[in-house]
């Protein structure tokens, strides 16, 4: 198993190219189900979950070609044919590690009529059930039955009905699966109190592209008018505005000047204004965004938030990044309840963090030092290459493959801005 070391003291200096985003790609990759035309999606990021959702696809007989690129390339270019499903049945075996999986659900009971997808796996970073997919779905007409691990949804009459619910808090994944069925039903359906994440959007505008009609995009209340049919379609991947805010904080954290390339400062308003309240230069280009760093981070109260609120992906990096900030700054959780992992790993470095519930106060500190740590979830792990990036001597993180599920070649990226970062083999 590999691992990454990182030798700190180096400030960040140039640009770093932003991927397509995972949490964007991993919900229109399902959108293929939907047709028996080619779909094509461009800026995919190569990520071991991208990996994993394309097999999974093929296990339903959609066929998937890679258009050839050179190896140094980021992202690259996918075709998705569904011309003939073989199977609605999402498998065990290939969903437990991926809690993703649980979209492929919605437009797979809009195309075929049925579904049959194991409850999903992922991170370990709360509870995260699945009853609002499930009461989304039955309100436009699904039938669902739970056994042996596995939801089942059919459309009685072979075709979802269309219908109204409201979703009683936000939830991003069920927003997804809801609307990619809901544009084939026959009928239409109104979605009350719907995520409004730029993904969602990227989402919508997909469908759009491939012949839905949906009103209200960008809004909390979606209405989508079922279509007998969508056709194929080519389609850009967003960037991503995590990976973007994740590099981000660490410019900021070593005192940089980096541009982040395809980065767009309209999908990240809450990470930026926190920079920005913590004494951190950021500007627009004409390529993406520009952080600068070069002064004194000052503490922050954080609080996450559903979009356009501060997004739990960014509470671990921020918190990386406060450790080396003047004061004590307070972050609280308030949509996973198991997302402090990473808190005793950054103690490990010498960090001054401390844990009530849901809420960390964090206490800056003089330095951070260099020292054998392990990730515990995508997110967790991105925070400790950065606290990494800062401290004295050497920081080795292990267990990778949390890494390598969300950010594209990331060592590679940091080497081109002057990081002195590797990856090696733990033998």
């Amino acid at each position: 198993m590999d691992k990454i070391l990182v030798r700190g003291g180096h400030a960040l200096k140039g640009k770093i190219p932003i991927s397509g985003a995972k949490n964007s790609a991993l919900t229109l990759l399902p959108c293929a189900l939907l047709t028996d035309e080619p779909l094509t999606l461009r800026n995919l990021p190569r990520l071991a979950d991208i990996d994993g959702f394309q097999h999974l696809l093929n296990q339903f007989g959609i066929s998937t070609m890679i258009a050839g690129s050179r190896p140094e390339d980021f992202g690259r270019v996918m075709t998705l044919s569904a011309t003939r499903l073989t199977s609605s049945v999402a498998p065990y075996e290939l969903v437990r590690k991926m809690r993703a999986s649980i979209l492929v659900l919605g437009p797979m009971l809009a195309r075929a009529g049925e579904a049959t997808v194991s409850l999903p796996g992922g991170c370990a970073i709360g509870n995260r059930p699945i009853d609002l997919h499930l009461k989304a779905l039955e309100a436009i007409g699904a039938e669902i039955e739970m056994t042996a691990g596995y939801v089942k949804a059919v459309a009685p009459k072979g075709r979802l009905t269309g219908g109204s619910y409201t979703f009683p808090v936000v939830s991003v994944g069920a927003t997804e699966n809801v609307v990619m069925a809901a544009v084939l039903a026959n009928g239409t359906s109104d979605i009350k109190n719907a995520a409004r994440e730029p993904e969602i959007v990227d989402l919508c505008n997909l469908l759009v592209a491939m012949g839905a009609s949906i009103d209200g995009i960008g809004t909390s209340d979606l209405i989508i008018h079922g279509k007998d049919r969508l056709h194929g379609a080519t389609y850009r991947v967003m960037s991503d505005r995590i990976e973007a805010g994740s590099y981000a904080c660490a410019a900021a954290i070593t005192g940089g000047d980096v541009e982040l390339v395809g980065a767009k400062m309209s999908e990240m308003d809450a990470t930026v204004k926190a920079l920005r309240t913590a004494g951190v230069i950021v500007e627009s280009t004409a390529d993406g965004i520009r952080v600068t760093a070069n002064g004194t981070l000052q503490a922050l109260t954080l609080e996450t938030a559903p979009y356009p609120g501060f997004a739990t992906d960014m509470q671990a990096q921020f918190m990386a990044m406060l450790c080396m900030a003047e004061g004590a700054s307070v972050l609280t959780e308030t949509i996973f309840e198991n997302r402090y992992m990473h808190v005793s790993e950054l103690n490990r470095m010498g960090a001054d963090v401390e844990t009530k519930g849901r809420t960390a106060i964090v206490r800056g500190v003089e330095k951070l030092t260099g020292a054998p740590v392990m990730a515990t979830d995508l997110r967790a792990s991105m925070s400790l290459v950065i606290a990494g990036l800062v401290a004295e001597g050497e920081t080795e993180v292990s267990r990778l493959y949390h890494l390598d599920r969300g950010y594209e070649r990331l060592e590679e990226k940091l080497q081109l801005v002057g990081a002195n970062i590797e990856r090696v083999s733990a033998d």
